[in-house]
């Protein structure tokens, strides 16, 4: 669905399942953990946003509906529906079936933010030759996947109706600029191409695109995506761990909340940070 598409359905259920529940906005509100405000901007059809994902899960947990039917997912509004599904999914990263499941999440994902905390540099960044010098020893997906892979995730990125945030460590920046651990044997021309290319996309797509660096000595993630309030998904180097509850996707959710409240480097500023890594050989 297209993002008003998938907003006016959310609307449309909220106020069903708010109606069918007998409780006041006060009690809804309090009950979903969010503002009373929050809940009337929802129920509102000058409100062309969606909620945040541990809104939603709280909605549909408050009303006792399925998640998948309140963004207008499923037909199963009973949250059997949910509960009947495996808490965990193992994903096994294995080129041709993930490479369709992972673009799957990302369409299942329009209209809501996704955010995301990158196993080295954001996919959506990469070049070609990047791409390349990454995965030629790669055994389950090809060099040409790979950059295949990249363009479709920018193109994701450059949709009108999407929005992502990315986290990740200032220090693993500050590496590849210097072409330390796994970037030694990237050659400095394509490093510095790879920073200009960055440079350029986060000036096309800022504000839709958000990335957040914070102080790797003090914080950590594990590679991550957050789908929405649809699922979470962590990277692990052969499989993803899939998460389909409204718990485990709140959870992670917090997790990156954190991670943006102790961002030392906030989006505005990273395409100037980058610029100053460029000319500075990685150094502030």
């Amino acid at each position: 669905m297209k993002r008003r598409e998938t907003v006016d359905t959310f609307r449309h259920r909220l106020r069903q399942a708010f109606a069918s529940s007998g409780l006041s906005q006060s009690a809804l509100a309090r009950d979903a953990a969010i503002d009373r405000s929050t809940l009337s901007q929802l129920l509102s059809n000058d409100y062309d946003r969606l909620p945040r994902a541990d809104s939603a899960a709280g909605l549909a947990m408050a009303l006792n509906v399925s998640l998948d039917w309140l963004l207008g997912l499923s037909q199963d509004i009973h949250r059997g529906a949910d509960m009947l599904k495996e808490s965990l999914e193992i994903a096994p990263y294995a080129a041709s079936p993930v490479d369709i499941k992972v673009s799957e999440w990302y369409r299942s994902a329009v209209g809501y933010k996704v955010r995301y905390v990158p196993a080295n540099l954001p996919d959506i960044f990469k070049t070609p030759d990047l791409s390349r010098y990454e995965f030629q020893e790669f055994v389950t997906q090809s060099p040409e996947q790979a950059v295949q892979l990249t363009r479709d995730r920018l193109a994701y990125s450059r949709m009108p109706e999407s929005e992502m945030e990315i986290c990740s460590s200032l220090q693993g920046l500050q590496g590849f600029v210097r072409g330390e651990g796994i970037w030694s044997a990237l050659d400095a021309g394509a490093r510095r191409h790879q920073v200009e290319r960055m440079i350029e996309i986060m000036d096309e797509l800022y504000p839709a695109l958000r990335w957040f660096l914070f102080d790797g000595r003090l914080r950590y993630s594990v590679p991550m995506t957050i789908f929405g309030p649809v699922r979470a998904v962590i990277y692990v180097g052969d499989m993803y761990f899939v998460f389909n509850t409204v718990d485990h996707i709140r959870a992670l959710s917090q997790h990156f909340d954190r991670l943006i409240k102790a961002a030392i480097v906030q989006p505005p500023d990273v395409a100037r940070l980058l610029e100053r890594l460029l000319h500075n050989d990685g150094e502030i």
